[in-house]
């Protein structure tokens, strides 16, 4: 697991009730994380119509990188990752493919996977796992699932 370290960030209140309120602080920590690592962010939730939403659309040097930020403030169900499930990553897939129809050129992609792990009154601590599943369902889907707990930090 990565701590965060070479970057300045608020501990989360003592108080974790809110669902929509720490889904919201885990997306402006994987926004900061991913800025103080190189990525450049374009959007954050970025949706289209009823289906698809992309939690960040960023880009590192050419790839433009969709990412799904999972948050959790406990082990207890296992990893966040393990819950992006088959039908999630069909509104990823669904979301990335209306963002790519917005280009005039084709670019490289990535789907990656950022678990922000909070307690309360701690540092968030941020795990990132590059290339997570592709735009196509295959065996590269189940990347995230090979694994568990292993550190894929940039």
């Amino acid at each position: 697991m990565h701590l965060l370290h070479r970057w300045r960030f608020p501990s989360l209140p003592e108080k974790l009730t809110d669902r929509a309120y720490t889904g919201r602080y885990s997306e402006f920590v994987a926004a900061s994380w991913l800025r103080a690592h190189g990525f450049k962010v374009l959007r954050q939730n970025f949706r289209w119509g009823r289906r698809g939403e992309v939690d960040v659309v960023c880009r590192l040097g050419d790839t433009l990188v969709f990412v799904e930020v999972k948050s959790s403030t406990t082990h207890r169900h296992g990893l966040p990752g393990r819950h992006i499930n088959y039908a999630k990553r069909i509104l990823l897939r669904y979301g990335a493919r209306k963002w790519l129809s917005l280009l005039k050129r084709p670019v490289p992609v990535r789907f990656d996977v950022v678990e922000v792990y909070l307690r309360a009154g701690q540092r968030p601590e941020v795990v990132h796992s590059p290339g997570a599943f592709t735009l196509y369902e295959g065996d590269a889907a189940r990347a995230i699932m090979a694994a568990p707990g292993t550190d894929t930090t940039l």
